[in-house]
């Protein structure tokens, strides 16, 4: 992984090209740290160029950051998106074969690694299964993978195989992107406060110190940003993402119990 000194070094050369050159310039894609890391930067220098985070859906949780020189008007939202700004990505879509294996995020972002590429330069890899099967035109089991353009021809061209399953890999632009159906189930419970250990573990069935022990190692996100701090104060409507366990929104707060706990209701995304 790269060092937070040379992620800021190579952010700031990226920086210093859209304001002198007056173009817009990219990273890689970062993670939930990488992602804080530079956000924090960016915000405590108050620099020229306008910082946002793109991984060409709205919930990506592997983002690139985009430096906007001062005659790119784009406030980060997905309503708007400029041209030149979708032209930054790929969606690699994989298709397995009738009669192959369901395959897994691990299996699609192992393969990818063994062509030798880095983590970096590829997004989110958004998995369908069987249940993601509607209708004559829908991509069926596979994987839409999000890649940076520059590299989508290299993996459609020798990405042919996760394992020893064979895959039929297409490139499309990102505005082709398909994530599938998601099952979203309701969970009711009641907490002592709304401080996010206490929301994760109950999400994610964990004891409340487990919960704590993921938040300080960093492997919680609130609303696709790094969490570390497990009395973080949450609110209605946030999302929180726990690696390997899933992604949950806090739908709605209730009232107190009668023991004096609040009731919550969750959106649970499977």
């Amino acid at each position: 992984m790269k060092t937070d000194e040379l992620l800021i070094a190579q952010i700031e050369d990226k920086i210093r090209q859209a304001d002198d050159w007056g173009m817009l310039t990219s990273g890689d894609f970062l993670d939930i740290h990488e992602r804080k890391v530079v956000a924090d930067y960016t915000r405590s220098r108050k620099l020229p160029a306008k910082t946002v985070f793109y991984g060409g859906y709205p919930d990506a949780e592997r983002c690139m950051p985009v430096f906007l020189p001062a005659h790119i008007d784009w406030d980060g939202s997905d309503e708007r998106i400029p041209e030149e700004i979708c032209e930054l990505l790929r969606v690699v879509r994989v298709k397995v074969p009738k009669g192959g294996r369901v395959l897994t995020h691990r299996d699609y972002l192992g393969s990818l690694l063994a062509l030798g590429l880095d983590r970096s330069v590829t997004g989110d890899i958004l998995v369908r299964g069987k249940k993601d099967v509607s209708g004559k035109d829908a991509p069926g089991p596979g994987a839409d993978i999000i890649v940076e353009a520059e590299i989508a021809d290299f993996i459609g061209c020798n990405y042919d195989k996760a394992g020893r399953t064979k895959l039929e890999v297409s490139v499309h632009p990102i505005a082709e992107l398909c994530a599938g159906e998601t099952d979203i189930v309701k969970k009711y419970d009641t907490v002592a406060s709304l401080r996010l250990d206490s929301l994760a573990a109950s999400a994610f069935a964990l004891s409340r110190a487990k919960a704590a022990e993921a938040v300080r190692r960093g492997i919680v996100s609130v609303n696709s940003m790094e969490a570390v701090k497990p009395d973080m104060e949450i609110e209605e409507g946030d999302k929180i993402v726990l690696r390997g366990k899933g992604k949950a929104v806090l739908a709605e707060v209730g009232g107190v119990s009668r023991k004096d706990r609040i009731r919550i209701t969750f959106d649970i995304y499977k």
